[in-house]
């Protein structure tokens, strides 16, 4: 007969199976999923005989469900006391935490040392979680771009991140080299005005970058045909942005493209909302803040592997003007009257002293992220006003037109004024989607 060898002997294939159905039975019924009674029905055996099996397993643990007859127990038996207080902790605490985020927990916070292995097929045969599916066909990974900077990763995933019934975006953006997060913020919706924002923090804290994979959404790509390819002649907001910082785009054709970033985002859905719920965080200002100050440097010392090679691809982003690259555009002809016609509103364009008028010539409206407009023609700004078309005055003499030297070159920016948020009012300067909807 066809046997098993373990640590303490030979058992009968046969014999194994059936303690590990007793196993599965005896822990479901000390989960309370069912009745001693109904245990004893499922295993095929009375309830005197399951009492003398729950008795056996409590004292020596799964060894207790052979036949002892043929070799003594292991000494390695988890007792049952132990087993009921991991079951317990599940249930009663951290019952929406994956198996290994509960490991972790066990370990770090309830001192509790026991395998991974173990307390996983604990939880399976207490029908706590449920069991993994089978894989499907192998698939071969790509390799990692060797230095920081090279590839980075942008995508959002919408799901019940506070465990109720309401749903946010999370935007993530992580290096391919690494998987290290950069940005990670909670939305109302994935959007051009939020992705913008992502990207905006980046440039800042880590300069530019090569490349940006992202998936074919519409505030990325035009796609003529669904399903289709993209046009890389017809460019979006963000494209035309990246464009302007010869940054490189990399559109993704299916899932299992992006499968770093879905893996990522498995991770996510799997830790952040059980993280969210122990710390009683409910709204997506105190979340955001929490990502911002604790939860992404927690997360990426969990998950960040080192990259190939020493050094990075990051180059410092040395453009002053990126509240004009990170804006939406829109081109506008001036009336006789100097002004612009510009979503119901008549924005008045002050008189400058390098041109008579600016009548009949072709501005660029941009709508920024903290929902001001401004105007600009080609290098020069020509004025800035509020959400609700109201010219914004000037403060101060030291605000003036930019003006252009004898040699075309642009002097630096004096006027209007450079809206300087500081980083802990991040959050409030990028838009949400009740904002953002409006670009």
């Amino acid at each position: 007969m066809e046997s098993m060898r373990g640590s303490m002997g030979s058992y009968p294939r046969a014999a194994v199976e059936r303690a590990m159905k007793v196993q599965e039975v005896i822990l479901r019924a000390i989960a309370k999923k069912i009745t001693w009674f109904q245990a004893a029905e499922i295993a095929g055996m009375s309830a005197r005989h399951m009492r003398r099996l729950r008795w056996r397993y409590e004292k020596w643990g799964y060894d207790g469900l052979l036949d002892r007859r043929r070799d003594l127990p292991s000494e390695r038996r988890v007792p049952l006391t132990m087993v009921e207080q991991v079951l317990s902790l599940y249930r009663e605490q951290y019952h929406d935490l994956n198996v290994r985020h509960f490991h972790e927990k066990l370990t770090g916070k309830h001192g509790i040392d026991l395998s991974y292995t173990w307390v996983k097929k604990a939880l399976q045969g207490a029908g706590l979680v449920a069991k993994e599916r089978k894989r499907g066909v192998h698939r071969k990974r790509r390799v990692r771009r060797p230095l920081p900077g090279m590839l980075l990763h942008i995508d959002g995933s919408r799901h019940q991140w506070f465990q109720d019934d309401r749903w946010f975006d999370l935007i993530v953006i992580l290096d391919d080299a690494t998987s290290e997060v950069y940005y990670a913020q909670l939305v109302d919706e994935e959007s051009t005005a939020t992705v913008m924002a992502g990207l905006w923090v980046v440039l800042e804290g880590k300069g530019l970058f090569c490349a940006l994979y992202s998936d074919r959404g519409s505030h990325f790509w035009f796609t003529p045909k669904e399903g289709g390819k993209v046009d890389r002649q017809r460019l979006t907001q963000v494209g035309r942005a990246l464009r302007d910082l010869n940054i490189q785009m990399i559109p993704a054709y299916s899932p299992q493209a992006r499968g770093r970033c879905e893996r990522n985002f498995g991770t996510w859905q799997g830790r952040l909302p059980q993280e969210l719920r122990l710390r009683g965080i409910s709204t997506v200002e105190q979340a955001n803040r929490f990502l911002r100050e604790a939860y992404i440097a927690e997360f990426n010392r969990g998950f960040q592997v080192p990259a190939a090679q020493k050094g990075t691809a990051f180059v410092p982003c040395r453009r002053r003007d990126l509240d004009l690259v990170f804006s939406i555009h829109s081109q506008r002809t001036v009336n006789k009257d100097n002004t612009v016609n510009f979503q119901n509103f008549n924005l008045q364009i002050e008189k400058v002293s390098w041109r008579g008028t600016l009548a009949g010539c072709t501005v660029t409206v941009h709508q920024h992220l903290d929902t001001t407009i401004s105007i600009t023609y080609g290098p020069q700004r020509l004025g800035r006003y509020t959400s609700q078309g109201e010219p914004i005055v000037k403060t101060s003499a030291a605000e003036k037109a930019v003006e252009k030297t004898l040699r075309g070159k642009v002097k630096e920016q004096t006027f209007p004024p450079r809206l300087e948020i500081p980083q802990h009012q991040r959050d409030s300067h990028f838009p949400t989607a009740s904002t953002a909807a409006g670009l």
